[in-house]
C-alpha cells in the first residue's frame, strides 16, 4: 500500500508541476507586450496562498511529503508570476496586487500558521490546517463554474483551453486516489471536486468544440469582458476563469 501511494504521489507531482507551469504562455504574452492587459492578479495571489498552506500541511502531516514537495515548487512558480505581474501591471492594478499580497499571502498565511502552531498540537493541528486548505480550494473551484457557464451560453470553448481541463481531470483523479490510499480526506475532497469539474469540462469541450459560436461572444467583448487565468490547487488544480 505504501509503495502504491508513493507511486501515485510521484505521478501527481509530475502532473501538478505541468499545471503550475500552464500559465507560462499567458506571462510570456504579458512580457512580450509589456502590459498585463485585462488579466487579473488575484488568481495568482490566491494560488500562492494555497500552495504555501498545502506545503505547510505536507510538512506537518506524516506521509504527506509529496504534497509538500509539489506545492513548494508551486510557491516558487507563483512568486515568479506575481513578480512579473507587479512589473508589468499599470499603477492601479499594481497597488491592488500589493494590497492582496499583504492581506492574503502575508497576513492570512501568517495568522493561519501562528494559530495552528501556537494554539493547537498533534492531530488537531494537522486537521485544522487541512480544513483550512480544503476550504480555500473549494472556494477557488468557483472559477471553473463561471467558465463552464460561459461555454454553454456562447457555444464556444475559446476561453476554456482543452489542456487545462485535461490536466484538471488528471490531477484531481490522481490526487484523489492518493488521498484514498493514505486516508487523507482533506486532500481527497477538493481533489475529488477537481476531478468532477475536469470531467464536466471535458464533456463540454466535446460538445461545443465544433459548435458555431454565439454572437454573445463578440457582444461580450464589446462590453468589456475580462478574461483571466486561474490555477486552483490542492496540489494544485489549474483552470481558466472567465470574469464578467
Amino acid at each position: 500500500m505504501e509503495i502504491l501511494s508513493l507511486l501515485f504521489g510521484v505521478i501527481g507531482n509530475v502532473i501538478s508541476v505541468l499545471m503550475f507551469l500552464s500559465p507560462a504562455g499567458t506571462f510570456w504574452r504579458i512580457v512580450k507586450h509589456g502590459c498585463t492587459e485585462d488579466f487579473e492578479s488575484i488568481p495568482y495571489v490566491c494560488t500562492l496562498l494555497s500552495a504555501a498552506l498545502w506545503t505547510y500541511y505536507g510538512i506537518i502531516k506524516p506521509g504527506a511529503f509529496p504534497v509538500a514537495t509539489v506545492n513548494g515548487f508551486g510557491i516558487l512558480v507563483e512568486i515568479v508570476y506575481v513578480t512579473l505581474f507587479l512589473i508589468y501591471a499599470p499603477p492601479k492594478m499594481r497597488a491592488k496586487t500589493w494590497i492582496l499580497l499583504g492581506l492574503l499571502d502575508v497576513g492570512f498565511l501568517a495568522a493561519a500558521i501562528l494559530v495552528t502552531r501556537l494554539a493547537l498540537q498533534g492531530q488537531v493541528r494537522i486537521d485544522a490546517t487541512g480544513f483550512i486548505c480544503a476550504g480555500l480550494n473549494i472556494v477557488m473551484y468557483g472559477s471553473p463554474l463561471a467558465a463552464m457557464k460561459t461555454v454553454v451560453i456562447t457555444k464556444s470553448v475559446e476561453f476554456m483551453p482543452f489542456l487545462l481541463s485535461f490536466f484538471l481531470f488528471l490531477n484531481g483523479g490522481i490526487w484523489t486516489l492518493f488521498a484514498i490510499l493514505t486516508g487523507d480526506y482533506f486532500l481527497g475532497v477538493p481533489n475529488g471536486a477537481g476531478f468532477l469539474l475536469g470531467t464536466a469540462q471535458l464533456v463540454l469541450y466535446a460538445i461545443y468544440r465544433n459548435a458555431k459560436p454565439s454572437r454573445i461572444v463578440s457582444d461580450g467583448l464589446e462590453e468589456g469582458w475580462q478574461y483571466q487565468t486561474l490555477i486552483s490547487s490542492s496540489s494544485s488544480e489549474q483552470s481558466h476563469e472567465v470574469k464578467q
